[in-house]
């Protein structure tokens, strides 16, 4: 995550929900969800689409049940909506210039510029459709979910861990319906960004989160030592660390 990103930056949040794991093997697109958030803040703006999936042939794609049930979309839903060609272009107009947010964005910008290569291969006006890394910039949260916890984690650990769980009802992992809950996600990951401000204020400054420099010529701190019997305390308990097999970072040779 950039921890520079200009707060006024346009954040769209994104997730897809697909008819397979890869786009290589024919898997398409079925459903996309987008918030917009600017300044941290939700919008209220979103972008919603339901997609028919087409084969290579250009026959409808019948889903596996085991898919179906992950995102409650079944092929009789799907039948009149529209195929991605055709609302590509106000996709495209809703995320051109942000910065997505998406959890596992490599899962899902993979089926996007799947989904924008198949236009390019079929038009044959000559005009390209872009790849996602042309219009916008990407965050993933997979990524910083790793950094964060030391692994990465799934988005419904990190909705629990972060308590916003419950303000989504995810029956079904439906694509806004996850862009929603990572929105939610990403406030409270992000939050301790908001109220840092690493840029050098001195002390006439009305910054309040501004870095101020103690005078040099300030009282020394006072320093309080350990009594006798807090020494004796110390190295009582020492004895039982390494009785049980433990040794204090600080004895460890460098």
């Amino acid at each position: 995550m950039n921890e520079n990103t200009n707060q006024e930056q346009r954040l769209i949040i994104l997730d897809t929900e697909t008819t397979g794991i890869n786009p290589k093997e024919g898997h398409r697109i079925v459903e996309i969800g987008c918030v917009e958030m600017i300044n941290r803040q939700l919008t209220g703006r979103t972008y919603h689409a339901y997609i028919k999936p087409l084969d290579q042939r250009g026959q409808v794609l019948q889903m596996e049940q085991e898919v179906i049930n992950v995102h409650g979309l079944t092929n009789d839903f799907l039948d009149d909506k529209p195929i991605f060609s055709q609302v590509a272009d106000e996709f495209i107009d809703f995320i051109r210039g942000a910065e997505l947010v998406i959890h596992n964005a490599k899962f899902d910008v993979g089926f996007m510029d799947h989904e924008f290569s198949l236009i390019n291969f079929a038009n044959r006006s000559g005009q390209k459709v872009p790849m996602t890394a042309d219009i916008c910039t990407i965050t993933d949260t997979l990524k910083v979910s790793k950094d964060e916890f030391g692994s990465p984690k799934t988005l419904d650990y990190l909705a629990r861990f972060y308590k916003v769980d419950g303000l989504i009802d995810r029956t079904y992992h439906g694509a806004l319906i996850d862009a929603q809950l990572l929105a939610f996600v990403y406030i409270e990951m992000t939050r301790k960004q908001s109220t840092l401000n690493l840029s050098v204020g001195d002390h006439d400054s009305n910054d309040a989160n501004a870095i101020r420099r103690l005078s040099a010529d300030r009282e020394k701190l006072k320093v309080i030592r350990a009594s006798a019997d807090e020494i004796e305390a110390h190295q009582e308990r020492l004895s039982i660390v390494k009785q049980k097999g433990g040794e204090p970072l600080w004895t460890k040779p460098s």
